[in-house]
């Protein structure tokens, strides 16, 4: 593994290395193996903070909650800000440091699997684009969090195996939150905006017109360019959030299946458990029938 950075670590920091034998039973346990950590920690206001690696054993994920910094790599120097992720994979020769005047404060973790690839390729990460900006955001904080108190386990199995699994989830929860960040600083749509008028209007049945008009974009545009983003017709998708609102309706509720209908803006029921059935596999009343067994 890649050594972690031997800059002295504040009170506040956290430096974790995964020990060897933990990562040979991780790199052989069904439910780690494919992805987890090698080494983990938190630096904040890291003053002097730097790091020049030319062989890299392993792949390196950095978060920046506050201040900056900035990396080299593939003779290239890239500006690290508040939000931004850094990715670097395996192999790569890099150097980074936090800046001189507003010293980054910085999540870091190293890791292995064998999926680990994938993971990277389904973070979009590009040789000419290591960084990339995801925002601070409080789930992503606190996902960082839980992953970093894996330290206070005295190396139990365990919490190790909960570790390498919310490291999963935190790499998939990155690469939508940087998606929806590229979403609305490249393609003139406010994807956020949009989903929450469908949210608002559930109990309508929104035609593309009207979406497109919040969009402030003509109905071509907005529909190719939803669809681009979200692999669905905005149709589709306020259909699907129709659907889901349906099985919480269904499941925490005594509304008939009429009124279920009803709340959800169709007069007919019979269409709307056609529509049901149609996205679900079932139809609403064997999806009730089937949570209260």
């Amino acid at each position: 593994m890649s050594s972690p950075s031997e800059w002295p670590l504040p009170n506040e920091g956290v430096r974790l290395l995964t020990p060897g034998f933990m990562q040979e039973n991780l790199s052989q346990h069904p439910l780690t193996r494919d992805c987890y950590p090698t080494a983990l920690g938190f630096y904040p206001s890291a003053a002097g903070h730097r790091m020049r690696r030319s062989q890299h054993d392993d792949n390196l994920l950095l978060y920046c909650v506050e201040g900056g910094g900035r990396v080299r790599c593939h003779g290239q120097a890239h500006k690290v800000s508040a939000g931004d992720r850094v990715l670097l994979p395996r192999g790569v020769a890099h150097s980074y440091a936090a800046d001189k005047a507003a010293p980054w404060t910085i999540y870091w973790v190293h890791f292995l699997g064998r999926s680990a690839a994938a993971f990277i390729d389904y973070l979009g990460y590009r040789p000419s684009r290591p960084v990339v900006h995801s925002g601070v955001g409080p789930g992503l904080v606190a996902g960082f969090n839980q992953l970093v108190s894996v330290r206070e386990s005295g190396y139990g199995s365990a919490a190790f195996i909960n570790a390498s699994n919310q490291l999963r989830q935190l790499l998939t929860q990155l690469a939508m939150e940087s998606g929806q960040q590229q979403a609305s600083e490249t393609s003139a749509l406010d994807l956020a905006q949009v989903q929450d008028y469908m949210q608002e209007n559930l109990d309508r049945n929104l035609e593309l017109e009207e979406l497109a008009a919040v969009a402030h974009l003509s109905k071509y545009h907005f529909s190719s360019r939803y669809k681009a983003l979200t692999g669905y017709s905005p149709i589709k998708h306020y259909l699907h959030m129709k659907m889901q609102h349906a099985c919480q309706l269904l499941d925490h509720t005594d509304l008939s299946i009429k009124a279920v209908a009803a709340a959800l803006g169709y007069s007919d029921p019979l269409y709307f458990s056609r529509l049901f059935k149609k996205t679900l596999g079932l139809s609403p009343r064997a999806y009730r029938s089937s949570g209260r067994q």
